[in-house]
């Protein structure tokens, strides 16, 4: 249980600061001695009430023109990759996305120090939702999501405000399909209850340090965290 609460504070620090990423540690900190499919629902239970959390401090910064059609997209992907992840070997999906979030990461970086405004691409929208939903159905892992809501928004707090409504219309329906097919068992919602005190407290250092760390820095570190991301996908697959 140790681990398990090493790796709820460290994954909801990064999830108060970032937004996003909480699946990403907690995942690779656990990973070498539970399954994905024991991970995945307590990281689910954990992290729905903190995506409730940061959509409503940041709900001032919510722009439903972006968080409706994209949480509509990745609802739809969700429940071929909840199948997927139920009936199939997928190690060459985790690798195909990592490398495509490589290089979505290594692009926002670039435009970091190139501050010319691009022009978002609706295309561009629909495929992002579409696989965002897949890998979230899969992993929970909303690295895809964070690279296109980062493209579209201004500045942390609404690219938390945004990504947190996505992540919370999704997880309520991977909550309901987890239960309906059995992938959420008694004795892994006991071991959500366990580690909520570590989870809000990473989380409150997360959203603590976001306050005094400049905008610019924080904005380079959720590139940073998807690069991480598609690199660690890829790595724990070959």
């Amino acid at each position: 249980m140790a681990w398990w609460a090493v790796a709820a504070v460290a994954a909801f620090f990064i999830k108060g600061l970032c937004g996003f990423a909480n699946t990403l540690v907690f995942t690779s900190i656990l990973s070498f001695s539970n399954n994905n499919s024991v991970i995945s629902p307590v990281e689910l239970l954990l992290g729905y009430p903190t995506n409730m959390i940061l959509a409503w401090r940041e709900r001032r910064s919510i722009k439903w023109s972006i968080c409706i059609p994209l949480s509509i997209l990745v609802v739809m992907g969700s429940v071929p990759g909840i199948l997927f992840l139920k009936n199939a070997d997928v190690r060459m999906i985790k690798i195909f996305f990592g490398f495509i979030i490589i290089l979505i990461g290594m692009e926002m970086l670039y435009r970091e120090y190139h501050t010319k405004p691009v022009k978002q691409s609706k295309i561009l929208l629909g495929l992002i939702g579409i696989l965002s939903g897949l890998l979230c159905g899969l992993y929970g892992i909303g690295a895809l999501l964070g690279a296109y809501v980062n493209r579209v928004t201004d500045d942390t707090h609404s690219f938390k405000a945004n990504i947190c409504i996505v992540f919370l219309i999704e997880n309520t329906l991977r909550i309901l399909l987890y239960g309906l097919w059995g992938m959420v068992s008694l004795e892994l919602v006991k071991t959500s209850i366990m580690l909520i005190p570590f989870m809000l407290l990473g989380l409150s250092l997360g959203i603590f340090s976001g306050r005094i760390l400049p905008e610019k820095a924080v904005r380079k570190l959720v590139v940073v965290m998807l690069i991480i991301s598609g690199a660690a996908l890829v790595m724990k697959s070959i």
